[in-house]
C-alpha cells in the first residue's frame, strides 16, 4: 500500500469555486440516475446525512430522475441544484478536510472490500492519482458518467435540502458574507471583523460566521501581503492596514481560483488534477525560508494561533501593540494635619 504524508488543510473558497465551475460545465442539464455510498456511522443515526442508512435510502429515492439545473457555491459548500417534477431541491456537499469531487467514467467491482470504484479503461490518467482512490459517494448520470467524492478521512458531508429551506437550514444559516460577492465592500469587511475586536486577526478572518470561505492557507497569504501579524488584535488595526488586508484577502482568493486551487495537501479538481496555487505561496508552509518581500531581511516562521498553524515573517509582520493609555489625572496627596500641642 502506498504511504502518504498528508498535511492538514481542507479545501477553501478557491478550491470549492474551482470544483463548482468544473461541475457546471459537465453536469448541468444531465439527469441523475442513481446514487451509491459506503458511508455509515451510528454517530449520524437520525441525522439528515447520507452517513445515516435510512436517510440515504430517502436521499437516493428523492434524487433519482432529477435533472441538474446548475451548480452553485455557498462558502465552502457545493450546491447541486436539482429539479424533479415541480420539486426543487439542492444536494449539499461539504468536502471537509480531505475531500474532493471528480467527474468521469467509473467502474464498480463489488468483489473488492476496499476502493471498489476505479476509473474506467480509457479515462484520463489523472483520475488514477493515488490521492483520488478513497471514493465513498457516487452519483451516476444519464450520460453514464459519474460524479465521485474521494474522502480519505470520511469527514465530508452530503445532504439534500428543499430549496424553500435552503437559506434557513442549519447547514448554511450561520455563514458570514462571501468575499467574492459584489456587495462585499471594505465597509462590510471592516464591520464583520470588528465584531470580534479582541480576537486575533487570523482566527477572526477564518471564522466562517464572520466571513465565509477563508481558511488556513489564504489567511496566511493575505496577512503576509498586508504586513499584519496573525496574533494582532482586530481592535488595534487602523483603517489603513484594514484596507490593505481587505485588498490582499480578495487578491489571494481570486489568485487561488486563477491557479485552479491549492494542492499542497490532497485537493484535486474534477479531472483529478492538481491545482497550482501552492507554487505562489509566500508564507504558508514556508517556515525556515527567507521572506520574499522585496528588501525584507526576515524569515518565515511557524506558530500555533488559535489551534491552527500560522506562517508569517518575523520582520515585516510585527505586533502593532495597543495604543498608549490616556494619562491618569494625578491624585493630590493629602498631608497629615498636625494637632496643636
Amino acid at each position: 500500500m502506498t504511504a502518504f504524508a498528508f498535511t492538514v488543510g481542507m479545501p477553501e473558497l478557491p478550491e470549492v469555486q474551482t470544483t463548482v465551475q468544473g461541475l457546471n460545465r459537465r453536469i448541468s442539464g444531465l439527469t441523475i440516475k442513481d446514487a451509491w455510498t459506503d458511508y455509515g456511522s451510528s454517530f449520524h443515526k437520525g441525522k439528515d446525512s447520507i452517513k445515516d442508512a435510512p436517510y440515504f435510502v430517502f436521499f437516493r429515492k428523492q434524487i433519482a430522475g432529477a435533472r441538474v439545473i446548475q451548480v452553485d457555491r455557498k462558502a465552502k459548500n457545493i450546491l447541486i441544484r436539482i429539479q424533479k417534477g415541480a420539486s426543487h431541491s439542492t444536494i449539499l456537499i461539504h468536502m471537509k478536510m480531505t475531500g474532493h469531487v471528480m467527474y468521469g467514467s467509473y467502474a464498480f467491482d463489488g468483489t473488492k472490500a476496499r476502493d471498489p470504484w476505479t476509473p474506467a479503461p480509457g479515462e484520463r490518467a489523472s483520475l488514477s492519482d493515488p490521492f483520488n482512490r478513497f471514493i465513498h459517494f457516487v452519483l451516476t448520470f444519464s450520460n453514464s458518467k459519474n460524479v465521485v467524492l474521494s474522502d480519505m478521512r470520511k469527514f465530508a458531508k452530503v445532504t439534500l435540502i428543499a430549496d424553500a429551506d435552503l437559506e434557513k437550514t442549519i447547514h448554511l444559516e450561520h455563514i458570514g458574507p462571501d468575499p467574492l460577492e459584489k456587495t462585499f465592500t471594505f465597509e462590510v469587511f471592516r464591520d464583520r471583523l470588528q465584531r470580534r475586536p479582541t480576537g486575533r486577526v487570523k482566527t477572526v478572518l477564518m471564522d466562517q460566521s464572520v466571513i465565509a470561505g477563508v481558511g488556513n492557507i489564504y489567511s496566511d497569504e493575505a496577512l503576509w501581503r498586508a504586513g499584519l501579524h496573525p496574533e494582532e488584535r482586530v481592535g488595534n488595526i487602523p483603517d489603513l492596514l484594514l484596507k490593505k488586508l481587505y485588498a490582499s484577502t480578495l487578491q489571494v482568493l481570486k489568485k487561488g481560483i486563477d491557479f485552479g486551487g491549492d494542492s499542497m495537501s490532497d485537493y484535486r479538481n474534477i479531472d483529478g488534477e492538481r491545482g497550482k496555487f501552492q507554487e505562489q505561496h509566500r508564507a504558508y508552509r514556508r517556515a525556515g525560508k527567507k521572506c520574499d518581500k522585496p528588501g525584507c531581511p526576515g524569515m518565515i516562521i511557524r506558530k500555533v494561533v488559535g489551534g491552527r498553524s500560522a506562517h508569517f515573517c518575523d520582520t515585516h509582520q510585527k505586533i502593532l501593540g495597543r495604543q498608549p493609555a490616556k494619562a491618569k489625572r494625578p491624585v493630590a496627596k493629602i498631608s497629615a494635619v498636625k494637632k496643636p500641642v
